[in-house]
């Protein structure tokens, strides 16, 4: 039998060197040099002195890899500071955590055109990765702040009532998860403040791509949205708000079509509605469902088992079949809440507006950059894990580098448990041309 040495007796002393605790992110970063992104960091043209220590790119390119190990705040970037790895992808040094939040400050002040940029390299990002035909799915999310952020204002906040908050505006593409658009905006404005604008630059951006339809929930809405939809005749389904107008309109039916009758009743009909801020009627899907009841005698439904959706649309699907299509938006929200547990955009890291919408496009970067990744190179069981769940699997791995004979190697730990796996990505992302 083994002997076991107590714990208290092991001697500890701290002489590792050119250490990394996070050695599996190695084939991210070789997926990085594949697509040549550190040169494209480079192509964004923002303006330093010549002899800065730190260009803008590796500042940038420091801040995504940050993201993508599980950073939060500014101030965690302290344990990649001496991170060998991270020190060889920057050419031998990292900034202190401490300069990320001026050079964030000074972005914003100097290259006005950096937002925009970052945007169109955003695009050229996710492109290899959109379907051809894009479904685009609006959505927004608030936000919380415990300072005085500038932009920050107290709003619609269901998780933190009376908090200031800031409110950005996100687009997402509904097969491939890629957000396409971001743009950040105060607190107190709504839902669809600037949502047109919104909408006709995430268009702009897109190019030829063809968006075929919209979807988007009852936050949005009006005349002048449902008709820039309708002007670049792409389909779009939106749900509406339950007005006691509408209610009496539906009351008058007599007439329903059913669809499902299993767990829930499901029940359809189709209006042609014109709200009273509409300069012409629209077609407007009213779904309305009530949970079955298994017994000895028929279940009676009364007015009060049924649940009423309202959806408008332009669209000559079967009411059931809209209401379908709508309800898939709803992987939106997991999205969502992978870039914000996963990448912190709901972590605001400095109290400048501008700086702050930067550091938001490089965090949904790093979203985007993940997702081709796993397309790419992950294998189909994979390609489901969010970012923290692949951080646990594979970037958290001991290693060390070692040069010998001019050659470097990074030796990681012989019991990786996913090693063999780890390989085959490594392997994919050579072949990758």
């Amino acid at each position: 039998m083994k002997s076991i040495t107590s714990v208290s007796k092991i001697k500890t002393e701290f002489s590792l060197q050119n250490a990394t605790s996070n050695g599996g992110i190695k084939i991210f970063l070789d997926y990085l040099e594949k697509i040549k992104f550190s040169q494209a960091l480079m192509d964004l043209h923002c303006s330093k002195h010549w002899n800065a220590v730190f260009p803008v790119h590796r500042i940038l390119l420091f801040l995504i890899v940050g993201w993508m190990l599980g950073c939060q705040r500014l101030f965690h970037f302290r344990k990649l500071q001496n991170d060998s790895l991270i020190q060889r992808l920057l050419g031998g040094r990292c900034p202190h955590h401490t300069l990320l939040n001026k050079e964030l400050k000074r972005l914003s002040k100097t290259n006005p055109f950096l937002i925009p940029n970052l945007k169109k390299l955003n695009q050229q990002v996710i492109a290899p990765s959109l379907p051809t035909e894009i479904i685009l799915d609006l959505d927004s999310t608030v936000e919380t702040v415990y300072g005085n952020q500038e932009g920050a204002a107290v709003g619609a906040n269901s998780h933190k009532p009376g908090r200031k908050s800031l409110h950005p505006l996100l687009a997402f593409e509904g097969q491939s998860r890629l957000c396409l658009n971001a743009v950040l905006r105060a607190g107190n404005v709504h839902s669809s403040r600037n949502a047109g604008d919104f909408v006709q630059e995430t268009l702009d951006l897109l190019g030829e791509r063809r968006v075929k339809y919209a979807r988007f929930d009852k936050g949005f809405g009006g005349e002048e949205f449902y008709s820039l939809w309708e002007l670049r005749k792409i389909g779009y389904v939106g749900k509406m708000k339950w007005t006691k107008r509408l209610q009496a309109e539906v009351k008058q039916c007599r007439y329903w079509k059913r669809f499902v009758d299993e767990e829930w009743v499901i029940e359809g009909i189709t209006l042609i509605y014109q709200a009273t801020s509409w300069n012409k009627p629209r077609r407007v899907i009213i779904i309305r469902k009530a949970q079955q009841f298994y017994g000895d005698q028929t279940q009676m439904l009364l007015e009060s088992d049924w649940q009423y959706e309202a959806i408008v649309t332009n669209l000559e699907w079967e009411p059931i079949d809209i209401w379908r299509f709508y309800n898939q938006r709803c992987c939106m929200e997991n999205n969502i809440k992978e870039a914000k547990y996963g990448f912190a955009i709901d972590r605001i890291v400095t109290d400048d507006f501008a700086a702050n919408e930067i550091d938001m496009q490089t965090k949904l970067l790093a979203y985007n950059l993940y997702e081709r990744f796993k397309k790419d190179c992950c294998e189909p069981i994979q390609q489901g894990y969010t970012i923290a769940r692949f951080r646990l699997e594979f970037f958290q791995c001991a290693g060390v580098m070692v040069q010998h004979s001019r050659r470097i190697v990074l030796k990681l730990v012989d019991d990786f448990f996913n090693r063999h796996s780890w390989q085959r990505i490594a392997d994919k992302v050579v072949l990758l041309e």
